[in-house]
């Protein structure tokens, strides 16, 4: 690697366009971001070529866009939200933006510590959003303990956020075994392999199970027992669309005690 090492960090190096002297000694230029390592006792760092991006980039505080791509108004949106987000997700995988199928969950513990974590929906219909997971891992556990939560879609390409909020369920094991069932072989044996959220020696260990598992397995592994499926079944939703000088539109659906949907506008 070549690199340029510099000694009490008091001569101008150039770099290109950039430039290493006195005035770049503090804290926040000398950390992980700008890949310059420092050995604090003999004063000198060492600083790998080629620096990808302009220092000022680290001014996280002047990182902004304008949203100007579409609006989302009462009379254009449907009255049910299970529409509106089955018209809006279907255009996010028709645009191809990344991982349109990726939500975060958000969950809150016995001790009302939230978390959050990305997972894919795996279904959505009248009776709410699906996604398997591990019921022995961390949110597994939180939700077996408070059976609510959140999720979010973020389609950044499309400036749209949809927010969705309810009660979560178990689904059935014949929908578990259904889809468990039709994914990849490794994907099958992963679901033994890993112990989820639990502290492991290192990943010899999820090698050394998944080997073990494929062994005793072969081609057929059984969904694991502690292995399943979760619906969220909302009771709220809020579809976001991005608008310019920060004025976006804010569409939320809140469910009546009859069932049927309120429709309401939001200040952004």
């Amino acid at each position: 690697m070549n690199t340029r090492r510099l000694v009490g960090f008091c001569i101008k190096v150039p770099l290109g366009k950039f430039e290493i002297g006195p005035e770049h000694t503090d804290a926040a230029y000398l950390n992980d971001r700008s890949r310059l390592s420092i050995d604090q006792h003999q004063g000198t760092g060492v600083l790998p070529e080629p620096v990808r991006y302009p220092w000022h980039m680290n001014d996280i505080a002047n990182l902004r866009k304008s949203y100007e791509r579409a609006e989302l108004n009462e009379s254009a949106s449907a009255a049910d939200p299970m529409q509106q987000f089955d018209q809006w997700l279907k255009e996010a995988i028709a645009s191809e933006v990344p991982e349109p199928n990726a939500m975060t969950l958000a969950t809150v513990s016995s001790d009302l510590r939230p978390s959050t974590r990305v997972v894919l929906i795996k279904g959505y219909d009248e009776r709410g959003i699906v996604w398997f997971t591990n019921y022995n891992s961390r949110k597994g556990l939180q939700l077996a303990g408070n059976p609510f939560a959140a999720l979010q879609f973020h389609w950044v390409e499309l400036e749209r956020v949809v927010r969705i909020e309810g009660r979560v369920e178990k689904v059935s094991d014949t929908e578990s075994d259904d889809y468990f069932n039709s994914r990849p072989l490794d994907s099958r044996i992963g679901a033994w392999a890993s112990p989820q959220s639990q502290v492991i020696d290192g990943r010899g260990t999820l090698v050394a199970n998944a080997a073990k598992y494929g062994a005793q397995f072969l081609l057929q592994p059984p969904r694991p027992p502690h292995w399943g499926g979760y619906r969220l079944v909302p009771d709220q939703w809020e579809f976001w669309q991005g608008r310019k000088s920060r004025l976006h539109d804010r569409l939320r659906y809140r469910q009546s005690p009859e069932g049927d949907w309120l429709r309401e506008r939001l200040a952004p």
